[in-house]
């Protein structure tokens, strides 16, 4: 297993982590996802252990805190082997105060989470999304104390503008505060928007990307071609993905598994393995999150690392995924010699 640093600090991760949003099945939307319980949990715990994956991604709103449960159960006796990063701000429940990025919900939410996780401390915590109505210099302070405290060990974010990043980057600096060290967010060959600025500020502030739903809730996953219906026990078809369909060009997607095809040929592995090592050549990834309904889909996605694609592989999967990009960023690109352009080939800088 390859490990990198995660961002701007000393934290060494694996390049794939596994995440438990498949644990519990609490509702309709996580049914979809999967009903991962206590034993096989358990075991693909150990599965993930024994690869080198010593990250494990939760959230306090997975199944409405039963993947924390499920997955504070299953780590018995292992917490000093493996690394936890957990989120909060989405809301628990119809509490006017139990969501957000305010004080009262950070801390109330961390020692939930706590609770459930059977742990001290947390090593990685998200704010899950941006909370536009509370001051950030509140949440960063408040975030800070958790730092300070020790229940927390490093802070990071999720599904944040550029400005969201860059504002709390600043605050923190300001004061003296725990920065953000990462930013968890959703790219993948179907959605390549996290290049235009995410990934550029990523690069100047040395942010860490851990990426989510890096097979794009599965249209990767080798499941989905062209002419053929979607899978009946596929999530999409089961109404549990967090990616909305609206933002899927149906064409362009059968292209690039039409593309995928050939090199899965060329390379022996599978549409989801090669889409999951092109993302791992991208500059600023430092981690992957990978799920699994089962013990079987977790190893086939393991074996995307321990090989590279070649050069001209993520050129012609970077060419097949390309999207024109909105305003300012195509203005942007007609001047390359102002911008600091990221290093696509070769460069694995985490």
């Amino acid at each position: 297993m390859e490990y990198r640093q995660l961002g701007n600090s000393g934290l060494r991760v694996p390049v794939l982590s596994f995440g438990t949003a498949t644990f519990g099945g609490a509702n309709d939307f996580f049914k979809a996802w999967g009903s991962t319980e206590v034993r096989e949990a358990t075991r693909m715990v150990n599965q993930c252990l024994d690869a080198g994956v010593n990250l494990f991604d939760t959230s306090n709103v997975y199944s409405h805190g039963m993947a924390e449960e499920i997955f504070g159960k299953a780590i018995s006796g292992l917490r000093n082997k493996i690394l936890i990063s957990t989120k909060a701000t989405f809301p628990m429940s119809e509490e006017v105060n139990d969501y957000g990025s305010s004080r009262l919900n950070l801390i109330k939410s961390c020692e939930d989470s706590l609770r459930r996780l059977g742990t001290e401390h947390i090593d990685i915590y998200h704010m899950h999304g941006f909370d536009a109505n509370t001051p950030v210099e509140e949440t960063l302070k408040a975030l800070d104390n958790l730092v300070t405290s020790g229940k927390v060990r490093y802070i990071a974010c999720s599904n944040f503008s550029g400005w969201h990043l860059m504002k709390s980057l600043s605050v923190s600096e300001r004061y003296g505060w725990a920065k953000y060290v990462a930013h968890q967010a959703y790219y993948s060959l179907v959605n390549r928007d996290f290049e235009w600025e995410l990934m550029p500020l990523a690069i100047d502030q040395k942010i860490g990307t851990i990426v989510w739903s890096p097979l794009s809730s599965g249209l990767l996953s080798g499941k989905y071609r062209r002419n053929q219906p979607i899978p009946k026990d596929a999530r999409v078809a089961q109404g549990g993905s967090p990616v909305p369909g609206e933002a899927v060009d149906n064409e362009r997607l059968y292209k690039i598994v039409d593309r995928l095809d050939v090199i899965a040929f060329e390379t022996g592995k599978t549409v989801a393995q090669v889409s999951l090592n092109w993302l791992l050549q991208r500059p600023t990834v430092s981690n992957i999150i990978i799920g699994a309904r089962n013990e079987e889909q977790l190893k086939q996605n393991l074996d995307a690392v321990g090989w590279n694609l070649t050069i001209d592989q993520v050129k012609s999967l970077d060419e097949v995924s390309e999207v024109y990009p909105v305003y300012p960023y195509w203005h942007q690109r007609q001047f390359p010699m102002l911008n600091a352009a990221p290093k696509l080939y070769g460069d694995r800088n985490g």
